[in-house]
Parts: structure tokens; C-alpha cells; sequence
């Protein structure tokens, strides 16, 4: 004798360790009451029991949310094989010896992962034409496309942004409604002279684009900026570099000198690029971030992975600056599902509110790539996609 098929119109109960709505602070615990494939409450568990006595109860061992954003990957590195290694191990060992599985191809497997993920938006730096070509053509894709520029030469500067300029102003011409929008990422503040990284940030402020800039990954970028020199001029490949670093900045490195504080001096900030990573910072660097209003990007796993350090993000909260979470390429984060940077993120932050966590990777990476965070709210159509199981995260 078969059971009877549950009546769909029968209110489901389903309570969760945490519950974040995409409004307010979210509750943990948390609870959700569906009704024929529609939300009909949410909030705490208590009290959803009161007010639907009637309803079916159901565990959840994990957390409701919207979909989370992936607001900084790389997915022309999606072939590369994941290696854990401290950085200047991993850039020659990992990014250098796989540069033939970067491409269209890699790009193309990791879209299909993102969609298959179900994520709510990416921030996705492109490093080639044939990748931005392609990615723009995609149906199932929202969020920044930003397109990488570097050239640590002054003397280049015009004919690399006169380059760079041709091409955007094409592929603009290809964005459609809901479709991916088209954003630029001056690589670092070390690889992009200080004539090249101004005549971007200035252009993509008049313009309206968005901006991705990688910034104080490595304690060894601080470094740079202080005395010039350091483990990551040691490391450069000398065709691609001036003979100084003085001529990249244009003007000398010094103690005190942070690549945040020269990226405010240059007038950078003012254009409120998104800063990636944001590791290695000063008290002072957070607060001319916080005055100038921009947002940061953490990709946990891949600085854990890459011996960069920890984001301090209780400071940055404090200063009032938008956190969003990012997954870095596979090569340094292992996957592109930032739910899983929202759990490893709880174990390097314990004393933090998971809900900060949570929120940060829905309402801060949607504010970073310029889309809205649906809603989990009365009314709403319900999506077990909202259920992140702790398998989803593990």
C-alpha cells in the first residue's frame, strides 16, 4: 500500500541553523512557510510553529538564502588543476606552467559551472578578447565582465588605453538587457603605470563603467610601495618592467607609502573601483576606503591557500565599507561556489555573525556587480535552490 501524496497546499515548515531573507539582519535560527510553491511567512521558528500549527516541519541542516554572487573569479582559469602553494611558489609553479589551459575553453567550463550553481551574479575578470566575445554571447550569465589592462611602461600608456578604449566601446554595443555588462579591471596597482591606471579609472568614471582593481594581496605589495623593491620586484619578468619602480608610480616609493594610499593620491579612489583582497592594509588605508565610499572583495580560500593573510573584516565592517565574497580563480580558491567561502569563512571568523557573512555574499556582491538580491519574503515564488545544505558547502 503506497503512502498518499502529500497535498502540495499543505504549509511546509522548514527551519534552518541561519535564515537570511535578502531584508533586514536575518534570523538564525530561521524559518520559512511554503504554501503551494509560495512563500507564505518567514522569520522565527517559535513563531511560525504559532501561527501554522498545521503545517508540515521540516529540518534543515543548513542555511535558507537567496543565491549568492561570485563578485571576483577568474573563469579563464577554470582548467587549471587547483594547487595550494604560498604565492611565489604558485604564480610560476600554477599560473605560468598552465597558461595553455587558459582560454575560451576554461571560461566556457566555468559559466556552465555558475549556472549549474545557480549563483545570483559574477564579477568576472577577462583576460583575452575570445573570452569577453564569448561570455557577452551568453543567455544564462549577469553580473561584470571586467577586462584586464596592464603595461607598467608610462611611455605606453596612450597606445594601450587607445587600444583598450577601441575594443570596449565595441563590445558595448553587444550588451543586452539582463545580459552581462562590461566593466575594467586595471590589474594592480604595481602592474598598470600610473599614467595608464589614471587614464582608465578617469574614463571608466565618465563612462559609468565598473571597476576591479587587485589590491594589497601579498604582504609583499606593501612592501614594494615602502622601499621599492622586495620579493615581488625580485620576481618580475624584467621585459615587462622599466628599471625602477619610481618610473611605474611615478614618484618615489617611501615608508608610509601603502598601494592604498597611492591609489588615493592618484585620484583613483575617487572613481570608487571595487578593491579585491585587501589583505595586507593599515588602519589608515581603511579609512581613506571608507571616505571615498568604495566596496571590497574577499576571496577567503584562495588567500588562505596562497599564505596572503586574512582579510580584517571586522575593520573594514566597522569603517562602514560593503564586503562582498569571491572565489578567485580555481587554481587558488579550488571552486568557483562561494558558498563554500561563506563556510570557510565562519571558521576564520568565529566571533563574527554568520549572518554578516551570508549577507555579504548575496546584498554585497549583488551591490558590487550592480544587480538586485531577490527576496525570500510573503508573496515571493519559493526555490529549493534557497536551501545551501552543508553538502553544498563542504
Amino acid at each position: 500500500m503506497t503512502s498518499p501524496t502529500p497535498d502540495p497546499f499543505t504549509p511546509r515548515l522548514l527551519i534552518c541553523d541561519l535564515l537570511y531573507t535578502g531584508m533586514g539582519g536575518g534570523h538564525a535560527p530561521g524559518g520559512v512557510v511554503v504554501v503551494g510553491g509560495t512563500v507564505a511567512a518567514t522569520g522565527d521558528p517559535a513563531q511560525l510553529r504559532a501561527s501554522y500549527p498545521q503545517a508540515r516541519v521540516e529540518e534543515v541542516d543548513g542555511i535558507i538564502a537567496p543565491p549568492p554572487v561570485n563578485a571576483h573569479t577568474h573563469l579563464d582559469m577554470s582548467a587549471y588543476s587547483f594547487q595550494a602553494l604560498p604565492y611565489f611558489r604558485w604564480l610560476p609553479e600554477v599560473v605560468i606552467a598552465q597558461r595553455e589551459q587558459r582560454g575560451v575553453a576554461g571560461a566556457v567550463a566555468g559559466a556552465d559551472e555558475l549556472a549549474r550553481l545557480g549563483v545570483g551574479g559574477v564579477g568576472d575578470i577577462v583576460w583575452s578578447p575570445d573570452v569577453m566575445e564569448n561570455l557577452l554571447a551568453r543567455d544564462d550569465l549577469r553580473g561584470v565582465l571586467y577586462f584586464e589592462v596592464l603595461s607598467t611602461f608610462p611611455d605606453k600608456a596612450d597606445e594601450v588605453f587607445a587600444g583598450m578604449r577601441q575594443r570596449v566601446e565595441a563590445w558595448r554595443k553587444l550588451e543586452r538587457p539582463g545580459g552581462p555588462r562590461i566593466g575594467l579591471t586595471p590589474h594592480t596597482p604595481y602592474t598598470v603605470s600610473h599614467r595608464l591606471m589614471k587614464l582608465v579609472c578617469d574614463y571608466a568614471a565618465g563612462e559609468g563603467l565598473p571597476l576591479q582593481i587587485h589590491v594589497a594581496e601579498h604582504p609583499s605589495e606593501p612592501e614594494l610601495f615602502a622601499t621599492g623593491g622586495g620579493p615581488l620586484w625580485d620576481n618580475r619578468l624584467l621585459p615587462f618592467w622599466p628599471e625602477t619602480f619610481a618610473e611605474v608610480i611615478g614618484r618615489a616609493p617611501e615608508p608610509g607609502l601603502t598601494p592604498v594610499r597611492y591609489l588615493d593620491e592618484l585620484g583613483v579612489l575617487a572613481a570608487k573601483p571595487t578593491l579585491i583582497h585587501m589583505v595586507n592594509v593599515t588602519p589608515d588605508d581603511i579609512a581613506r576606503v571608507a571616505r571615498a565610499g568604495c566596496a571590497v572583495v574577499s576571496c577567503p580560500r584562495s588567500n588562505h591557500h596562497l599564505e596572503c593573510g586574512v582579510l580584517p573584516w571586522t575593520a573594514f565592517a566597522a569603517a562602514g565599507v560593503e564586503i562582498a565574497l569571491g572565489t578567485d580563480s580555481v587554481a587558488s580558491g579550488e571552486s568557483l561556489d562561494v558558498r563554500e567561502d561563506v563556510a570557510f569563512a565562519r571558521t576564520l571568523y568565529p566571533q563574527l555573525d554568520a549572518r554578516l557573512l551570508v549577507r555579504a555574499a548575496i546584498k554585497g556582491g549583488g551591490r558590487v556587480v550592480g544587480l538586485p538580491a531577490p527576496f525570500i519574503r510573503r508573496g515571493e515564488a519559493w526555490s529549493e535552490a534557497y536551501i545551501w545544505t552543508q553538502t553544498d558547502q563542504n
